[in-house]
């Protein structure tokens, strides 16, 4: 795997299909812990803690686990009346073991036409721990792709691994597997190709920044600093993006954002941005279509 640096300065302008301006993907990630592992060491679960006494995988940490079955509990259930309120639609990553042990939540955005992006298999099974095993990785990614194929019922078009810890194997594997698109890499605003031995795939950045788990867990935003935060990013790159298209990307998780003194920033920061014609609320697979057909007119390739 490989990729060109080209900083915005040699880029030429990106432009958006159908006069849209702004690329906006608010992304609920529908993910799933198991409630022990067979293992003493510290469960580590893809993301910060209630609690932050780690507990060996075969010890019950009841705190932990519990707050993070709120989301598929209660929270997501909230979010999707948000959603729906304001009439936006989410782009949802998917652990392929939520789909087998919470179908409902799988069923309900499948009925709202949202998009479903596979996100490993279980939450805590990083890649990372197969870095040294390229075989035993693709076999856990194969794993979660024939799950979500099945639940699904149509096979994924990109992936996003669990607390974006993928290897340099990674972007390999998805592209022999056919995926237009990876979303673990942070490091830009706009997408970009990467090269590898079975043709290129996009690179559709997220972002740990602009994300529930930094805002609310890490910085301990409030739900007004929340929205002022989500507003002020989308607002410059607005300005921005009236020279070259630009894409924000927000990450929420259910057990984080959905509770009830949260979702006031949700749904208010999502009606702001609607109020807005030229966003395009694209689906992580429309924006990989579009860069592979377009992206020669952004970053031509290199020689």
């Amino acid at each position: 795997m490989d990729y060109d640096f080209v900083p915005p300065p040699k880029r030429k302008p990106l432009k958006w299909p159908n006069g849209k301006r702004l690329a906006v993907q608010v992304t609920l990630n529908l993910e799933y812990w198991d409630m022990m592992k067979e293992s003493d060491q510290p469960y580590y679960a893809g993301g910060p803690p209630a609690l932050p006494d780690a507990m060996p995988g075969n010890v019950l940490d009841v705190p932990n686990f519990s707050w993070r079955e709120y989301g598929q509990r209660a929270g997501i259930w909230r979010l999707f009346d948000t959603f729906d309120e304001v009439g936006v639609p989410s782009s949802c990553t998917l652990n392929a073991k939520l789909g087998l042990e919470r179908r409902d939540i799988v069923e309900a955005a499948k009925e709202r036409g949202w998009e479903l992006v596979c996100h490993n298999y279980e939450q805590g099974d990083l890649l990372t721990n197969y870095q040294s095993d390229p075989a035993a990785e693709e076999a856990l990614i194969d794993s979660a792709l024939s799950v979500y194929e099945d639940v699904v019922g149509r096979k994924s078009p990109g992936w996003l691994s669990s607390s974006l810890r993928s290897t340099p194997n990674t972007p390999e594997i998805l592209a022999k597997k056919g995926m237009k698109f990876i979303c673990d890499y942070m490091n830009d605003e706009q997408p970009y190709l990467m090269k590898t031995a079975h043709g290129e795939i996009v690179a559709i950045p997220y972002s740990i920044e602009v994300n529930d788990f930094g805002f609310f867990l890490r910085r301990n935003f409030t739900t007004t600093q929340a929205l002022e935060m989500l507003k002020e990013q989308f607002d410059q790159l607005y300005l921005e993006s009236a020279q070259t298209g630009k894409l924000m990307s927000v990450g929420l998780h259910p057990h984080v954002s959905g509770h009830p003194f949260r979702i006031r920033a949700i749904r208010e920061f999502l009606a702001y941005a609607k109020s807005f014609d030229d966003v395009w609320w694209a689906t992580r697979e429309e924006i990989a279509d579009w860069y592979l057909e377009n992206h020669e007119t952004h970053i031509p390739t290199q020689g």
